[in-house]
């Protein structure tokens, strides 16, 4: 059900938090961008982190590592400064291949109160016409992790060029095979050829950003680019308000919000898009038997809580308890907010033991949560699902709406049969 924007409740709860920090964003940023390096300038627990999220493997070549800080770094017994320029020294002599380093801060770092932002345009003089170099804080202080990507655009947006040239972006890291699908969509219902050109952010290769001006609209793939969308209209670009692309009405709304702003009528949309959506109806049925009427409760932590409740809701028939979102822009949310229903309850923030008590007394069926409070739920009986997973998957669009729902139904079917 539609709701006002203004008559949205939102309780705002401030204590302990539990969320995963920003560096994990490298994990799928460096996949996305195939001449980037991410060195985090951080601790031993950093490389570890980023080591496990990543699965690496031992005989692979990753596209990041870590700088670590010892103890007399973090003393000032010695010149961090100096250290880092000899670390990425020796690593660009290593690695030629690299067109783009992302120097990333972490807490040690920040703690410190290591200028990153002046070793990047050190790094960028000394290394011109070979590697571009910038920066971005991937502290957990104060973020969690999705922050990270929001951190690494703004950092890109920043230093992208000028154009006057008419363009859509879409912003947000998506699959390859995502945008290849977007692709035919923006083809096959005209929005291409009235919007010129049509640009992905982040591009495949970071050396290749593109450029930004007063005639570029650009839409949000992904709903916590805060910072990004403020940092585009900053350079003159223009945001398209629409839900985000999951599931079927998410994916139509957006497609529908883009047409509407380059003149395309919805019919043609509606017409390419029939059979997308025929496909997309055939993959919920087979999930929806298991999903509905189960009752749904969202951890703050990935910044995606609200627009997957709008579509576990309307879509799979779930009932929505709590949505916790760790922040919540009012502007980049705009259209998601206006569908949340009526019985949910909208958190921003969290005091994480007065969310876990409320948890317990509603013993939801699903609660989607950090892999930190996962375990224990389930000891206690609760299944849950690793709101983590629910980025590294690719669950954009019409194609990938019955897999969208699987990774809802997989933790109860897989209570259903252990409970036989």
């Amino acid at each position: 059900m539609s709701t006002a924007l203004d008559d949205i409740a939102v309780t705002v709860e401030r204590g302990q938090r539990e969320v995963f920090c920003g560096l994990t964003g490298i994990v799928w940023l460096h996949r996305k961008m195939q001449d980037a390096f991410f060195l985090v300038v951080g601790s031993r627990t950093c490389a570890h982190l980023l080591q496990s999220a990543a699965g690496v493997m031992i005989f692979s070549e990753p596209r990041f590592a870590t700088a670590i800080m010892q103890e007399k770094d973090l003393a000032g017994l010695s010149d961090a400064n100096e250290e880092l320029d000899r670390i990425v020294h020796r690593l660009l002599e290593r690695r030629p291949d690299i067109a783009t380093l992302f120097l990333v801060g972490s807490c040690p770092s920040e703690v410190i109160k290591l200028d990153l932002g002046r070793a990047a345009q050190r790094l960028s003089t000394a290394h011109q016409g070979r590697v571009r170099v910038l920066n971005y804080s991937g502290s957990g202080i104060e973020t969690t992790f999705t922050e990270g990507e929001d951190a690494c655009l703004e950092a890109m947006i920043k230093a992208a060029p000028y154009t006057d040239e008419k363009q859509l972006m879409i912003v947000g890291a998506l699959p390859d095979i995502v945008e290849d699908q977007f692709d035919r969509l923006f083809d096959s219902t005209g929005i291409r050829a009235a919007a010129l050109k049509v640009n992905y952010f982040p591009p495949r290769r970071a050396a290749h950003i593109p450029a930004i001006g007063p005639n570029t609209q650009f839409l949000l793939a992904q709903p916590f680019l805060n910072a990004s969308r403020r940092a585009l209209i900053e350079k003159s670009a223009t945001h398209i308000p629409a839900m985000f692309p999951f599931g079927i009405n998410g994916t139509r709304a957006w497609l529908y919000a883009a047409a509407d702003a380059l003149g395309v009528e919805r019919s043609s949309v509606d017409h390419a898009i029939a059979a997308p959506i025929a496909r997309a109806q055939k993959a919920l049925e087979h999930y929806r038997p298991m999903l509905e009427g189960k009752r749904l409760w969202f951890m703050p932590d990935s910044q995606l809580e609200l627009p997957l409740a709008r579509f576990m809701h309307q879509e799979c028939g779930m009932e929505i308890l709590e949505v916790g979102v760790p922040y919540l822009d009012r502007k980049t949310m705009s259209e998601e907010l206006k569908m949340v229903p009526e019985t949910a309850r909208v958190v921003e923030g969290q005091d994480v033991d007065k969310q876990l008590d409320r948890l317990r007394i509603e013993a939801p069926d699903l609660t989607v949560c950090g892999l930190g409070i996962a375990n224990p739920l389930e000891g206690e009986g609760l299944s849950t699902k690793w709101s983590i997973e629910l980025v590294f998957t690719p669950v954009h669009g019409f194609d990938q709406a019955g897999d969208l729902a699987e990774l809802f139904a997989r933790p109860l079917s897989r209570k259903q049969k252990l409970s036989v």
